[in-house]
């Protein structure tokens, strides 16, 4: 007869875990759910943020108009129509692995800065506010590069219009040597982005976009200490504690969706335009020496003209279009005027309040189970302890 004192696996883990370790597993799940669910919406937002980056050239090029992607419906029906199922979940093997440590080191260090916070101030808005601040630059710096690679991969698309294009000089049989590719702008896996980003820009692509991703801080400095007080005042209960025994669970879940909606929907609207700065100066390839003409996202290219019988003119310096936040901000205003930094913005909405809801509503039940394991588990070994032995 099976012992009902016995403890399972999960509850040997969780009578053993620290808060910290519960923190990180809820979030990396809530993280992982929330990218699985609303990836296409990420490939969209993306397509429209990053497109202004193009010259007409190119636009015109892709689809025989200046415009290529128009709202909501008319850029899913683009990238349905061109790539099928695989165009909308282009990067989610990127999100997959952004995800589940951007969110697992965010929590783990949202929460313990909250308690060192706590130790010097009684102020819950400053502690909430300084602890959003600590944990996204903590976790922005460990995964940018995944991030750049999966804007990479979101932003490109199936068609390239010099397939049999390679890096000067070619190939040789040698560790530094750059690679002959298909296309200086085409990756084929999350893999391939990477070395191919490494061999032939360096490894500061990987850091492209860091700067305004780390003034985006703003952002999880609204949303977090926004979401604690609407919880607070919809549920009674603070993030990741579970409701009281006899309390409505109805309604704390109805709660606890309210603040994550109005939490992210304050955040979005505040701080959406260094979203559009990020996007543009990650989709920027880095100039590789010895290329005549870069072809992809956000480059000034021109080549050499000269007339009849005359000397050819030596090829242009290739020079990145976007350099640093101001001046990307300059550059933005100036050709595309300041409607660009609200580019996508009511699709980021659909994106990010589902991703925020999702992320949040499995948050807070990973914790409440993983809290209920812990408790089984406690009582299991009190009984252990309790029972007489003969």
């Amino acid at each position: 007869m099976q012992d009902p004192n016995k403890l399972t696996l999960g509850e040997r883990w969780a009578v053993n875990a620290s808060p910290s370790q519960f923190h990180a597993l809820a979030g990396a799940i809530g993280g992982f759910t929330s990218g699985v669910v609303t990836c296409p919406l990420d490939v969209i937002k993306t397509k429209l943020q990053a497109q202004g980056g193009l010259n007409a050239a190119q636009k015109s090029h892709q689809l025989g108009r200046a415009q290529v992607y128009e709202g909501l419906v008319g850029t899913a029906s683009v990238i349905w129509r061109e790539e099928g199922i695989r165009g909308m979940y282009r990067g989610l093997g990127p999100i997959i692995l952004g995800y589940l440590p951007t969110w697992a080191v965010w929590f783990t260090v949202y929460n313990k800065s909250k308690i060192w916070l706590g130790q010097h101030s009684q102020n819950s808005f400053v502690i909430n506010f300084w602890s959003s601040i600590i944990a996204g630059g903590s976790s922005t710096i460990a995964t940018n590069p995944i991030w750049v690679i999966k804007t990479r991969l979101m932003s490109q698309t199936a068609h390239h219009d010099r397939p049999q294009f390679s890096l000067h000089p070619k190939s040789g049989n040698t560790p530094t040597s750059r690679p002959t590719l298909p296309s200086p702008w085409h990756y084929k896996s999350t893999i391939d982005a990477a070395r191919k980003m490494y061999t032939t820009e360096g490894i500061l692509s990987f850091y492209s976009g860091l700067t305004p991703a780390l003034l985006g801080l703003t952002h999880v400095a609204v949303q977090f200490p926004a979401y604690e007080y609407f919880k607070l005042k919809f549920t009674g209960r603070s993030m990741g504690v579970a409701p009281v025994a006899g309390q409505d669970e109805k309604a704390h879940w109805l709660g606890i969706l309210s603040a994550s909606i109005l939490s992210k929907i304050l955040a979005s609207s505040a701080t959406y335009p260094h979203e559009v700065i990020r996007t543009r100066l990650q989709t920027q390839r880095r100039p590789i020496p010895g290329q005549e003409f870069m072809q992809g996202l956000g480059g000034v290219a021109g080549e050499p003209t000269h007339a009849v019988g005359e000397k050819p003119a030596a090829p242009q310096r290739q020079v990145p279009k976007y350099k640093g936040i101001a001046m990307t901000f300059r550059t933005i205003l100036r050709e595309e005027g300041w409607r660009a930094f609200y580019a996508g913005m009511g699709t980021n909405m659909m994106r990010a309040v589902p991703a925020a809801t999702v992320t949040m509503l499995t948050y807070e039940y990973s914790m409440r189970q993983f809290n209920q394991i812990k408790a089984n588990g406690s009582r299991k070994l009190q009984q252990q302890i309790d029972q007489p032995t003969f």
